[in-house]
């Protein structure tokens, strides 16, 4: 599933014209995720539930917090491009004791596919570029769910998604540069679970990137 989030990334770069600057970026960086409400049925487990889930991001623990990112600059300061973003959420201990869950988690991951837009302000003489942008796209976690009631294990198309993004580059040369961002996500996740119950949760993260692009 992954290989083939990859191979998406690749597509804007298909019949574009020899002059156009293209950017790939690959990051990684710190991630978490506020409380938010988790409903649904667990027929044969916790029957129905509605609850407040506190998440844990768990960025460096593997599979690891990380992001691909391809952008085609149409002109100076905008550009369009295709994202992978390799999220994750952990229900906490508590939330899982206090509501009769074993597992709770969307962590293999809690990957978002966005179209994205960005603008950038190029600095005359700087080598600093500060941009942001922002996208749409889908979920399609790994979700990994396991009560009295049976376990989900596996990927699911779950969503419409939204990404806001701003941040700073620096240029290393004229084919690298760094970067640091703040990334933020929304995403609406209707799960469905292998015993015939459901579960609904909208997703909210924040994250502090660092990362690296290839410029040609």
């Amino acid at each position: 599933m992954t290989r083939l989030f990859h191979a998406l990334l690749m597509l804007p770069l298909l019949a574009l014209p020899a002059a156009a600057q293209i950017e790939l970026s690959v990051y990684t960086g710190y991630q978490t995720a506020p409380h938010s409400d988790v409903s649904g049925s667990d027929p044969g487990g916790v029957g129905d539930f509605d609850f407040n889930a506190e998440w844990k991001g768990k960025s460096f623990d593997i599979p690891p917090y990380y992001g691909i990112r391809a952008t085609w600059w149409r002109t100076e300061r905008f550009g369009l491009g295709l994202e992978f973003n390799h999220a994750k959420v952990y229900a906490s201990d508590d939330t899982l004791a206090d509501n009769g869950f074993d597992r709770l988690e969307l962590t293999d991951g809690h990957n978002l596919v966005t179209l994205n837009a960005f603008y950038r302000w190029p600095q005359p003489d700087r080598r600093w570029t500060p941009y942001v942008g922002g996208g749409l796209g889908v979920a399609i976690p790994h979700a990994d769910v396991m009560t009295a009631g049976g376990k989900t294990f596996e990927y699911q198309l779950t969503g419409a998604a939204v990404v806001w993004i701003a941040g700073l580059s620096y240029e290393l040369n004229e084919e690298w540069a760094i970067f640091g961002e703040y990334k933020g996500s929304y995403s609406q996740n209707d799960i469905d679970l292998d015993n015939g119950g459901s579960m609904d949760a909208n997703i909210v993260t924040n994250a502090l990137n660092i990362g690296i692009s290839y410029r040609f």
